[in-house]
């Protein structure tokens, strides 16, 4: 396939699909949905980011386990965290989305009860990790991670639905959510909200339908889905659009979920 298409065409290709599917119609059907229920920057942070995380298997089953939490949380996500008591936490210990359960949206909410208490953006977790020469969000990824899990009595299990590049992971989901946070092109899905971050310095989410298709036009040689093959990725699609390479995942995807190829 990638000695098939000249890289021109590939890019052309690629910019068609992001115009088709980066727009609010591609919102209903998508994670993405779930934080566009709220205005407070804050409940926007909190349901992408366990959106984000619990994005595994259909989408739509994705969208009603998001709700279900959003509803355990009285449909104010931010004020429950920060005002709730013991007794509110008790309608969590039935909650379970596959290897996501109970254990771990406890974990989620005192996670967040502690950094709110002392933060007004979810940004800083990354970004503190950060310097203004890096290239890519690694740093902050690792960061974060370390960020989420720093007191003693954080739950083994629940490393698991946490990815970092220290781990070897792809972090699919988790740049899912920045790719969200941080784009800033007024077009309606992704939010734009962080300010810390730029465009440039995300990495594509590696997704199975992503590394498919990337595979297919030649974007991607590497065989394991792993951080590698996601910055592989990344660093072609950054010769197509140095300051915003993540806006090609709208047509990865879509041409991997929506359409069969004719190329």
């Amino acid at each position: 396939m990638a000695k098939k298409n000249k890289i021109e065409d590939v890019k052309k290709l690629l910019d068609d699909w992001v115009e088709r599917y980066n727009k609010p119609s591609f919102i209903e059907h998508d994670p993405v949905s779930i934080p566009h229920l709220f205005s407070r920057q804050q409940d926007i942070e909190i349901m992408g980011f366990w959106a984000a995380t619990l994005a595994w298997g259909q989408r739509k089953t994705i969208i009603n386990k998001s709700k279900e939490l959003i509803g355990l949380m009285e449909n104010s996500p931010y004020e429950f965290i920060m005002n709730h008591n013991d007794a509110d936490l008790k309608a969590f210990e039935k909650f379970v989305h596959r290897t996501f359960n109970a254990t771990d949206a406890l974990y989620f909410i005192d996670f967040f009860k502690r950094w709110y208490s002392e933060h007004d953006s979810l940004e800083q977790a990354f970004s503190l990790g950060m310097k203004k020469k890096d290239i890519t969000i690694e740093s902050g990824l690792n960061h974060f991670r370390q960020t989420f899990f720093d007191v003693d009595y954080a739950p083994h299990r629940t490393g698991k639905h946490i990815a970092s590049p220290d781990r070897k992971s792809a972090c699919k989901r988790i740049n899912m959510f920045l790719r969200w946070m941080v784009r800033q092109d007024k077009k309606g899905v992704d939010f734009g909200i962080w300010k810390e971050i730029k465009s440039a310095q995300l990495v594509c989410p590696l997704d199975v339908h992503v590394e498919r298709v990337s595979k297919e036009l030649g974007l991607l040689k590497r065989k394991p889905t792993d951080w590698q093959a996601a910055l592989e990725l990344t660093e072609v699609l950054r010769s197509f659009d140095p300051k915003d390479p993540v806006k090609y995942d709208f047509a990865l995807f879509g041409m991997g979920v929506y359409k069969k190829r004719e190329m």
